[in-house]
Order: C-alpha cells, then sequence, then structure tokens
C-alpha cells in the first residue's frame, strides 16, 4: 500500500489535444492511472490547467510543465505515502502548489495523481473503484442526460445553445434509458439526414445541425421523440445546456446569440429560458445565466426552481466555497459535478457532499475533451449521486462511461438501486 512510483506522460484526448496522464505504482505492484479531461468551454473560475503555450509545440497545448511537475515536484514528495488516505495525499498535492486556483503545479498535473492514487488503492483492495472510494456505500445506478444536439462552443455555434439533451423519465430501468435513448438519437439523426440539415458530430458526439434558428433545435428534438415512437415529456424529455456564461458581454450586461444576431438585456434573456421551460418538456437546464449574473439566477430559480432541476456549472465550478455560497443565496437546485474543475478527488467528494446535504442533485459529468477513461461513472455511483451527463450517444469517450455502469450494475447484482425520474426532485 505504499507509493514507490510515479511517472506521468502526455497521452491525446478525444479532440487530439495533450492531456496529462499519470502511472502509479505501489510497492506490492498493484498500479492505478489518473487520465484527465479538458473542456473547451470553461468557467472563469476553474482550477488552473496548465500548458506550455508554445506555439511551436501542438500549436501551444503541450503539457510538458504539468508533466514536469508531477515527475520532479509531485513525486518526491508521495513516495513512501500510503495510498489508503486519499485525503492525506490530496491535501498534500495542495499544500505542495499553494496557490487558490492550483496555478503552480496545475490542476491537470495535480489531477492526474489524485486519481492515480484512488484508482492504485481500488487496485490494491482488489475492489471496483465504485466500492472503494466510499466504502461500499454507493448502490444508485445514475440517470443519464445525453445529448442529442451540440451546440456553442462545442460546434462552431451552429447553434448558440451548447447541449440539446434528453432525459428518459419514462425508464424504469438503466436498460431502459439506453433503448430510449438509441431510438431518439438514431431517429434524430435519420430526421436531419432527410431534411438535409446534418453536417456532422460535434465535439461530444451529437449531431452538428444545418439551423438558422435555435428553436428549431427544439422542434427536431420533438419530432425525433415521436418518431422513436415515444410522447415528449412522457418516456423522454428535454434538458439544456444554455453555457450563458459565453454568451454574455460582461462590459455591456448584454447576452447575444450569434445564430439569430440578436442581443438581451439580462431581464429579457431570464425570460426567455423561464418562457422555454414553460413551453416545451424541460425537465433540467444548466447554467441558464452567466456566472456572475447572480440577479438572473435568482429570477429564473424564483420563477422555475420548484418544477425544473437547475443547474449551475460556470457558477460554481465543482468548488465547495462557490457551492456554499449559492446555496446560501438559493441560486439554483443542482450543482454540476466536474473532477478537473476542482483538482483532487476529495475535494470532489466534498462538493458533492456539500450539494447533497443542502438538499441539492449533484449532476457527475465529463468534459468535452475526454478519453477513454470511466473514472466518472464509478464517481456516480460510489457517490450515489444520481445523475451522469457524459455527452452523446456515439464516440468511445463517451460510451465507455455508458457501458461502465451496465458493468457495475452486473458487479452489484440485487444491490442496484434505480429510481429513474425521482432523482430529479429528490431532497
Amino acid at each position: 500500500m505504499i507509493i514507490s512510483d510515479i511517472n506521468a506522460y502526455q497521452i491525446f484526448d478525444s479532440r487530439g489535444i495533450p492531456t496529462v496522464e499519470t502511472q502509479l505504482t505501489l510497492d506490492d505492484g498493484s498500479s492505478g492511472l489518473g487520465t484527465v479531461p479538458s473542456g473547451a468551454s470553461t468557467g472563469q473560475f476553474e482550477a488552473l490547467e496548465l500548458r506550455d503555450k508554445d506555439p511551436k509545440k501542438f500549436r501551444g497545448k503541450s503539457v510538458a510543465r504539468a508533466i514536469d511537475n508531477v515527475n520532479r515536484v509531485i513525486a518526491p514528495a508521495l513516495k513512501k505515502a500510503s495510498v489508503l488516505d486519499q485525503a492525506a495525499i490530496d491535501e498534500t498535492l495542495l499544500s505542495l502548489d499553494g496557490t487558490p486556483d492550483k496555478s503552480r503545479l496545475g490542476a491537470n498535473a495535480i489531477l492526474s495523481v489524485s486519481m492515480a492514487a484512488a484508482n492504485a488503492a481500488a487496485a490494491h483492495k482488489k475492489l471496483p473503484l465504485f466500492e472503494s472510494l466510499t466504502g461500499g456505500n454507493g448502490t444508485l445506478l445514475p440517470l443519464p442526460e445525453i445529448q442529442i444536439i451540440g451546440g456553442g462552443a462545442h460546434a462552431n455555434w451552429r447553434t448558440d445553445i451548447q447541449d440539446f439533451l434528453l432525459i428518459a423519465t419514462g425508464a424504469r430501468t438503466y436498460d431502459d434509458v439506453m433503448e430510449i435513448t438509441h431510438n431518439v438519437y438514431h431517429a434524430a439523426g435519420d430526421l436531419l439526414k432527410s431534411q438535409g440539415k446534418y453536417v456532422g458530430l460535434a465535439d461530444e458526439g451529437g449531431y452538428w445541425p444545418d439551423v438558422s434558428a435555435n428553436e428549431q433545435a427544439f422542434e427536431l428534438m420533438l419530432k425525433a421523440i415521436e418518431k422513436a415512437g415515444y410522447t415528449p415529456g412522457r418516456e423522454a424529455s428535454l434538458s439544456l445546456d444554455i453555457a450563458a456564461s459565453d454568451l454574455f458581454d460582461e462590459e455591456k450586461k448584454e447576452y447575444r446569440f450569434r445564430l439569430e444576431k440578436r442581443s438581451f438585456t439580462p431581464e429579457a434573456f431570464s425570460d426567455l429560458m423561464i418562457q422555454w421551460c414553460k413551453t416545451y418538456p424541460i425537465v433540467s437546464i444548466e447554467d441558464p445565466a452567466a456566472d456572475t449574473d447572480t440577479a438572473s439566477w435568482k429570477r429564473i430559480n424564483a420563477a422555475i426552481g420548484n418544477s425544473v432541476q437547475l443547474i449551475g456549472d460556470d457558477l460554481f465550478t465543482t468548488n465547495p466555497q462557490r457551492i456554499s455560497q449559492g446555496i446560501k443565496e438559493n441560486l439554483a437546485n443542482a450543482v454540476l459535478i466536474k473532477l478537473n474543475q476542482i483538482g483532487t478527488v476529495t475535494e470532489t467528494l466534498s462538493a458533492i457532499a456539500m450539494t447533497q446535504k443542502a438538499g441539492w442533485n449533484p449532476v457527475i459529468s465529463a468534459r468535452s475533451g475526454e478519453t477513454e477513461d470511466a473514472f466518472i461513472s464509478h464517481l456516480a455511483v460510489a457517490t450515489n449521486a444520481g445523475q451522469l451527463k457524459v455527452g452523446s450517444f456515439a464516440r468511445s469517450e463517451r460510451m465507455v462511461k455508458w457501458n461502465e455502469v451496465i458493468r457495475i450494475a452486473r458487479r452489484l447484482g440485487t444491490k442496484a438501486r434505480f429510481i429513474g425520474k425521482q432523482v430529479l426532485t429528490r431532497s
């Protein structure tokens, strides 16, 4: 259980961009990998992802400095430490960095070691990660949010809205979710192709459509659900990720739709978000206001917070301090959880626990630049988070995470629980 070696190196994410992977080895021969994802639409309050910024090396995206920090700074400090004390390992990492945003060593360097330690501990205990992380307390299979149409920064602004997602609200089992999603996803593709509006796939595997207005994407979603044989709002409902911080002009205090060439005051934009949630069968909406526009968050929450899951991503960036403040101000009722926004496994677990203690929903999430790693599938089950968002129903870096939940369910057997749409309103 003693750490004998830590070694980091550069690999590539689903966009072909360099990222950090670390292998941590124990004295009994057990080992674990820590593989770090990367976001394209990133919040300003996230921990810093350290890149070299040398235009001659991978267009400035190489991660040699982060790797060097693992191998030369972190490894000597953690060798001979016990891998069974995740909190102590992560505290050492935070102390070595010493900055509030992990800018000295890089959140990507720190997270790669933190995740590798968690995986190595599971290997040492000969347990799957979901059992090792929280002592076997996790039994709840997550309800997925699955992207059907990708837009915003993930699809060259083909739509202003970043994600049009499906939640299988009629599913009674996780297998039901997979079937409903399969049918709707492929129905949407068939519709786009028949209409000559299919461009390709966005970063997270959702369709990249040729539309001239955001509401055309809503209509496509509804038609795809119906074409698949379901009733919108019954077996299959909508979820949105607005990524409103990407649409907000901080200086002018206005929101802008590039596609429709429209501008909105914060009041008008929040009214539009409220209207959409009342017009369409939307059960969840993420970042409907910018991370600094707390007045709009309060306005939206007051109007729809009792009927729609209201998720903060850029608003909270998986930061326990920001989540605590959001709870005090009653800004939302759910938090998107991303490991690399905060940088360690322990801080992520703390953010999840704080969210749950407040009666809010944690939604475990991937990033647009992903890898074949399935750590977050285990994290969702280990913490009984109840929801998982990893992108679409295509591309192996997405499907590996949906498939891993199937494997976890098989391991749990009769202990596995699935409560479907009830997770959206539980407290």
